[in-house]
């Protein structure tokens, strides 16, 4: 059996094994990705768009996410799980910020990922320094989306280009162990790649990073709108619809349940 991976493992792969990350939101989905032999899994705010219906991660709070972070570490997973900070968590003040990061390390979570770059480097330095492993967020941070105008590509003009740099050495310096870019310019993550010593994983963000991201209901076929740089392996909405589809039609028609399906006590 293969040992736990934890952030050692991750910061030892760069350069030498593609990292595969993952997200999941409960019990059932931790243990298949797991099984599935996925390096890290990540307990996404996305949890807010793909399971509960929100527009955007905005609504999800830091409860929501202890609730679904709890369900995925009693699979009890090899992978290393990743907690996602939610909006307002750690905005508002470095204590904040190490308060909550902890409450989430209390339930069970390996490390903590946090988006933003430079602007957030002491909170990272303080969260490091607590015993708290910090994974970064820069590119596209989807709970600043609104400062420039929803989900748009990232590293498209020369200045957005030094930022993205800038915020990765920023997080690289902090003490994050790894970084996570998404929807930014391929050209632009892959010279991040290559003047950091921490590990990036890409999303849609080209095949240069050390490592990628998917969603679990995007990679499944499972999401009503997914992004435009995922990537369905599946198309498990068709199956489970066909499935109680027919579930429907047995009962309706009397078919389900059959004989194996029930018991009756015989009486002496």
């Amino acid at each position: 059996m293969k040992s736990k991976v934890n952030v050692k493992t991750i910061v030892k792969m760069k350069g030498r094994e593609k990292i595969a990350m993952i997200t999941a939101y409960d019990y059932v989905s931790a243990k298949l990705v797991d099984s599935a032999g996925v390096d890290i899994i990540l307990v996404g705010d996305s949890v807010g768009m793909v399971a509960h219906g929100f527009t955007s991660t905005l609504p999800v709070d830091m409860a929501m996410m202890l609730l679904h972070l709890s369900s995925v570490t009693r699979a009890q997973p090899r992978a290393l799980v990743v907690g996602d900070m939610p909006f307002l968590s750690y905005e508002a003040s470095i204590e904040e910020a190490v308060r909550n990061a902890g409450l989430m390390m209390k339930t069970g979570a390996d490390a903590v990922k946090l988006e933003g770059g430079l602007e957030y480097e002491e909170t990272v330095k303080a969260l490091v320094k607590a015993g708290i492993p910090v994974m970064g967020h820069i590119g596209l941070n989807p709970q600043r989306a609104l400062l420039i105008g929803g989900y748009k590509k990232r590293g498209v003009s020369e200045k957005e280009r030094e930022k993205i740099l800038e915020d990765a050495k920023a997080l690289e310096r902090a003490g994050a162990f790894s970084i996570v870019i998404e929807y930014t310019s391929a050209d632009v993550a892959k010279e991040v790649t290559e003047q950091v010593s921490i590990p990036t994983i890409c999303i849609g963000s080209g095949p240069w990073c050390d490592g990628q991201v998917l969603v679990f209901h995007d990679l499944l076929g499972l999401s009503e709108n997914p992004p435009p740089f995922s990537k369905q392996y599946a198309n498990l909405k068709e199956i489970i619809t066909n499935a109680v589809r027919s579930y429907v039609e047995e009962v309706k028609t009397g078919r389900f349940p059959e004989e194996r399906h029930y018991f009756i006590e015989k009486k002496d």
